[in-house]
């Protein structure tokens, strides 16, 4: 038989006794080399957790937890599992938990405080061994339940203080800031800025950064704000409205790629040209982006690095020990492809159809 499934056995599913007699360890060993806990040999390890990734074992975590061992489990909340960002931030995650026997179980949040407060009582509740928050929608209420949480807690897109807290987070002002920066250096001085709930803070941060931006470069540059759903639709119907009040501008600004993609449609079901007549840029550099028509100019954020250091939050040894600092803040880069270009010498240079 070819792949895994040579390593079958009749009668169940593959064991960690089946993986101890493969390797020629104890089933000890391959707990411990799984777990990270007690001492096992690198070579061994490594052994191992070849052979576990080879033989497709997957441990059965919720029998250890409850059989009184460590948890096996972590947890991670999100705000929108449609869109591509997260969605990475939660397969990086749980393929490095893979790596190490952990598994990761996801709730959803739509963006809703209440729907955020419920899945932080409801994660904190079971036996797990540490939570991922990555949010942008964290109120008083939610920071004192992470605060007053029993096990570790990594957060992104928020910031809340206590000894087993670790925030992540990304510059996500001073990546705007470099954008409207570039737009304005090959001459956009109109433009619309996309977003989508605009109360919330990451958010707000970045709508602000260019409001900001865009009043300290010019004091000619004209601005308008829109928001919709953090979809494609969402992009596309905040940029229809944009066209159809009437302003005209030579770039829309979007709070990420996600909504960008939709900016994009809108603008060519306009009649308009991506960037002859409208520039659009995104925010984050999903693997979409680099895919898009024309490609998208964006902002860099890693995702697989900020599933990395919340992984290392969760998990680091000995007890109480993290990565680095307990507030890391990630630089953001721009990112320059064909969805941008400098501003035409009269705008629109023909109308906008269907607005």
């Amino acid at each position: 038989m070819a792949g895994g499934r040579k390593y079958a056995r009749r009668g169940g599913p593959l064991t960690l006794e089946d993986v101890a007699r493969k390797a020629g360890v104890s089933a000890g060993t391959v707990s411990r080399a799984l777990s990270q806990q007690g001492r096992v040999g690198p070579a061994t390890r490594a052994r191992v957790l070849r052979l576990v990734e080879k033989m497709g074992y997957r441990p059965n975590v919720l029998a250890q937890t409850l059989a009184g061992g460590k948890s096996r489990i972590l947890g991670m909340i999100v705000s929108n599992l449609a869109n591509p960002f997260f969605l990475d931030i939660f397969n990086a995650l749980e393929a490095e938990a893979h790596r190490h026997g952990l598994e990761v179980m996801v709730a959803n949040t739509d963006y809703r405080p209440q729907r955020l407060r419920a899945a932080l009582e409801a994660m904190l509740a079971r036996r797990i061994a540490g939570l991922a928050v990555v949010v942008s929608e964290m109120d008083p209420a939610a920071t004192t339940l992470v605060t007053d949480a029993g096990v570790r807690v990594a957060l992104y897109d928020a910031s809340a203080a206590g000894e087993h807290l670790v925030c992540v987070r990304t510059d996500y002002g001073k990546g705007m800031r470099r954008m409207v920066e570039y737009l304005c250096s090959v001459g956009h001085r109109r433009m619309a800025f996309v977003g989508h709930h605009p109360r919330l803070e990451p958010l707000h941060d970045r709508r602000h950064a260019f409001v900001q931006a865009m009043k300290a470069h010019s004091t000619q540059a004209e601005s308008v704000l829109a928001a919709g759903h953090d979809s494609p639709a969402g992009g596309y119907h905040a940029t229809r409205q944009v066209l159809a009040s009437g302003f005209r501008p030579s770039a829309v600004v979007c709070v990420n790629d996600f909504m960008a993609l939709g900016a994009i449609k809108a603008v060519r079901d306009s009649g308009l040209d991506v960037p002859g007549d409208v520039s659009v840029t995104g925010y984050d550099d999903i693997g979409l982006a680099a895919f898009a028509q024309p490609a998208l100019t964006t902002v860099h954020v890693p995702r697989t690095r900020i599933a990395h250091l919340i992984y290392q939050a969760l998990t680091a040894r000995p007890e109480g020990t993290s990565v680095g600092d307990r507030d890391i803040i990630i630089e953001p880069e721009l990112l320059l492809r064909d969805s941008t270009a400098p501003a035409a010498s009269t705008p629109f240079e023909r109308p906008a159809r269907g607005v």
